[in-house]
């Protein structure tokens, strides 16, 4: 579980860097993406690690709100309305 969890946390400074330095928006859109994925995946291994099924619930939940939040991004990056 360790091995697993500190893979994902480097992985978490390296998307921190990437919204840090990154040159263009969209570069920081997509570690702020791959940040919520990231997430994801430590609440879905603390839920499998202490066997906690609502855990695996707020996961699923927060993949859908990382999903419509970049969703929502991209329209505004391309100057689009939200209702195209």
């Amino acid at each position: 579980m360790s091995v697993f969890v500190s893979i994902l946390a480097i992985g978490g400074f390296l998307c921190l860097y990437r919204i840090y330095q990154g040159p263009s928006i969209s570069d920081r859109a997509v570690g702020v993406d791959i940040m919520g994925i990231l997430f994801v995946g430590i609440t879905a291994l603390a839920a499998m690690f202490y066997n906690l099924p609502y855990l695996m619930d707020l996961s699923i939940t927060l993949a859908l709100f990382s999903f419509i939040g970049t969703l929502a991004l991209a329209k505004y990056l391309e100057k689009r309305s939200l209702d195209d």
